[in-house]
């Protein structure tokens, strides 16, 4: 056992092999100036970023309070038992955690990212309830990172606005290509966390099961509430529907696909907002108070996950500007041209885990470039079928403390890879 508490995590040895490989390739390409410039300007965009997480955060662990209070996680725990007991053995059926989970991966799936992060971390800070080893990852940690990392997303909206905006003859034709290459990667994901995870989880406490959450007043009475809630509840319901029929008469009808997705995902979080805020309300919490507890929580993690976000986005950065990834591209574009797959898309598939800005940001140039190309239906194709490894690994345990992070990077690595070469293989069928 001591010896076993004085091993590394898998994650120091590859954090300090990226900053090392920067370093040597950046003595060798004559780039350190560059590479300390990018190790400095990594660091600041880190902190910039995380501040910018605070009020999106603050926000949804906020209405996640209301929510656990009035027990609205612990019914949806109960209405996807069978599903998420398969999912998470290790995890009570009816465990905060379980609804949280599933909030998160139907948050991903719909597109909302503003949503899904400070969900995700809501669900890492139940699954750590049960961690016996605190700043050890669980395998149900392992496993819902490696899935949130495999990019269970139905509806890639930022890809499609930009192949729209660029002019693409069917801008939403990577629909179907992304899901099946995001089911692929999902399957993998689950497959390979169960396999690295080696037997029985080592640091899983008791299984006794949490309250619904805060002792809040009221919590509990079900749906009694006053005459002047219900028709607060029933004003707002009639003035809703008149709204939509309103804007459906005078608005124009939206002209392809794009834009009436586009119209839905405009009305999704206004919608989520208001139906939990009046469910607590219903169930007789005190919303305002339980929200800004919440909203509390949400500004002391956005905070925590700092450290860990400068050090991944420094390795990623130095890494970057080194030129290291250009080498890596001119060594494999020999070996990735035999399977069909372009040199810029071996960019993306690169660039994709370390980086979501440097990917997107890649993604648009190559379609703005030429939309109707089969590199351009690639790359739209990776961008919403992956996800981005390092950020949500900083985020989602950095929330947490966790610093053993396991066979968590192993298996997201391995959906990453699957989502890369199912998005190939469909591609070629496809398009």
């Amino acid at each position: 056992m001591p010896e076993q508490e004085t091993k590394p995590a898998a994650i120091n040895a590859i954090w300090l092999s990226m900053i090392l490989i920067a370093t040597l390739t950046a003595a060798f390409t004559g780039r350190m100036d560059a590479l300390t410039k990018a190790s400095f300007d990594s660091a600041k965009s880190a902190v910039t970023l995380a501040i910018s997480l605070i009020g999106p955060m603050a926000l949804w662990l906020g209405l996640m309070k209301v929510a656990e209070a009035g027990g609205m996680l612990k019914l949806i725990a109960r209405g996807l038992k069978p599903l998420m007991t398969r999912l998470f053995p290790e995890v009570p059926p009816e465990h905060p955690a379980m609804s949280a989970m599933v909030m998160n991966l139907a948050a991903n799936a719909l597109g909302l990212g503003n949503a899904a992060t400070p969900m995700g971390i809501k669900a890492m800070q139940e699954l750590d309830t049960l961690a016996a080893e605190k700043g050890t990852a669980t395998n149900a940690m392992c496993q819902f990172l490696a899935i949130n990392t495999s990019s269970v997303t139905l509806l890639p909206l930022g890809v499609i606005t930009v192949r729209a905006a660029a002019g693409a003859h069917d801008p939403a034709g990577i629909l179907i290509p992304s899901l099946i290459a995001t089911i692929c990667s999902t399957l993998v994901a689950v497959i390979a966390a169960r396999l690295l995870a080696r037997g029985p989880d080592p640091s899983l406490a008791g299984t006794e099961l949490p309250g619904d959450g805060p002792k809040t007043e009221g919590t509990g009475r079900g749906f009694m509430v006053s005459r002047a809630g219900r028709l607060l509840v029933a004003a707002f319901a009639l003035l809703f529907c008149a709204a939509m029929v309103y804007r459906g008469i005078s608005a124009p009808a939206p002209k392809d696909f794009t834009g009436l997705v586009a119209s839905v995902s405009a009305w999704l979080v206004p919608i989520i907002i208001c139906s939990l805020l009046l469910f607590g309300y219903l169930r007789g919490v005190k919303v305002y108070e339980t929200l800004s507890e919440g909203a509390t929580e949400g500004f002391t993690t956005a905070i925590k996950i700092i450290p860990f976000m400068v050090a991944i986005f420094v390795a990623i950065g130095m890494l970057r500007a080194s030129g290291a990834i250009d080498l890596a591209i001119t060594w494999l574009s020999p070996l990735t041209a035999k399977i069909g797959m372009p040199a810029e898309a071996l960019s993306m598939a690169l660039l994709r885990p370390l980086s979501g800005s440097g990917a997107f940001g890649l993604m648009s140039e190559i379609v703005s470039r030429n939309p109707d190309s089969f590199l351009s239906f690639l790359v739209s194709t990776m961008q919403g079928s992956t996800e981005t490894t390092f950020y949500v690994l900083a985020v989602y345990f950095g929330a947490v403390g966790i610093k053993k992070t396991r066979h968590a990077l192993p298996a997201a690595l391995c959906a990453d890879a699957a989502g890369i070469a199912a998005s190939l293989v469909v591609c070629h069928i496809f398009f």
